[in-house]
């Protein structure tokens, strides 16, 4: 026999609408009832009709996850990261919905407060500008991850890449390096923006000249970074140092490296942005930055559930420190 609400609720001597609050966390019912009627219904074996509670609350238990693109620019790693996070905190409480921004090709209208309970956006360009604008609108409650939309947005959660990318750069200075090159993430993306910021930042606080002829575009890919390196070998004179913007570049670049009978670190030292999870057993390992985006990603969704619950938006706007990981792929000169 299926239990229901109504069957807690004659237990545990409420309404089914206080077992219904209680059952989804809300701060309205005492921390004492909650605990009496999770008892109650993990006793019973009681399992949520999703479809039940969405006629009684108006809700759809569905939260979509929102990245830019799912075919250009996103790589496996960093979309493994961020659905981690935010499944953590969503969990059972919610459907998870994933879904590409690109794909609907400029008609957001099935995106309402009847199909998601609330939205979660993996900005990764300022194209999402008018999806982002479009949620706000219908008071759909919003999180943008990735980067700072506060004017359209009313809560952002990033990681501070600027300041990361300013932190391996003054590593490499320290170790001795002055013709320092970049290659750069997708043009379009707002990281590639903030990691040539920090790199430039960092070049001129130490008193290094920049070269433009050593900022070339890798657009965030395998076969980007090898060819970037490729045209930064050409360069006369080389770089002693490159700053890739993301760990997949990296490695593209130390393949075109080697192809040249260079190695790394020896004749040239190479460090990339994200550490994702092959970073640490390349040859040489790789000197990185840690963009901690599972935990940019749970922290969006906890307060995205938070706005949810209490039926009105917090306004603010969360920077995550970002960790520089030294390995073995930077040495002095």
């Amino acid at each position: 026999m299926t239990v229901t609400i109504k069957d807690i609720a004659r237990m545990a001597g409420v309404s089914h609408t206080t077992v219904s609050r209680a059952l989804n966390d809300s701060p309205l019912i005492h921390e004492e009832t909650k605990r009496k009627i999770r008892a109650i219904a993990e006793r019973l074996d009681y399992t949520p009709n999703y479809s039940a509670k969405s006629l009684v609350l108006a809700r759809s238990y569905h939260i979509g996850l929102f990245f830019s693109t799912l075919s250009k620019g996103t790589s496996s790693n960093f979309f493994h990261e961020t659905v981690k996070g935010v499944h953590s905190a969503v969990s059972s409480k919610y459907h998870l919905i994933v879904n590409a921004i690109d794909d609907y090709d400029g008609n957001f209208s099935p995106v309402t407060r009847k199909t998601f309970d609330g939205v979660i956006v993996m900005s990764q360009s300022d194209a999402d500008e008018s999806f982002i604008r479009y949620v706000a609108d219908k008071s759909i409650p919003l999180v943008v991850l990735n980067r700072n939309a506060e004017r359209i947005s009313p809560v952002n959660v990033l990681a501070d890449d600027r300041a990361g990318v300013f932190r391996v750069v003054e590593h490499m200075i320290a170790q001795g390096h002055r013709r320092i090159a970049i290659i750069e993430g997708k043009q379009s993306f707002k990281s590639s923006a903030a990691r040539k910021d920090g790199y430039l930042q960092a070049l001129g606080q130490y008193g290094v000249d920049t070269d433009p002829k050593l900022h070339v575009v890798g657009g965030y890919t395998l076969e980007g970074g090898y060819k970037a390196m490729k045209q930064l070998l050409r360069a006369d004179p080389m770089p002693t140092a490159v700053f890739c913007s993301s760990d997949e570049m990296a490695v593209g670049a130390m393949k075109a490296i080697a192809e040249q009978g260079l190695s790394v670190p020896d004749d040239m030292s190479v460090a990339g942005f994200d550490d994702d999870v092959f970073s640490a057993f390349l040859s040489p390992a790789l000197t990185t930055v840690k963009r901690p985006v599972e935990t940019i990603s749970r922290i969006g969704a906890e307060k995205l559930l938070a706005d949810i619950e209490r039926g009105a938006p917090s306004r603010e706007t969360v920077y995550v420190e970002t960790e520089l990981v030294v390995r073995e792929s930077v040495k002095p000169i």
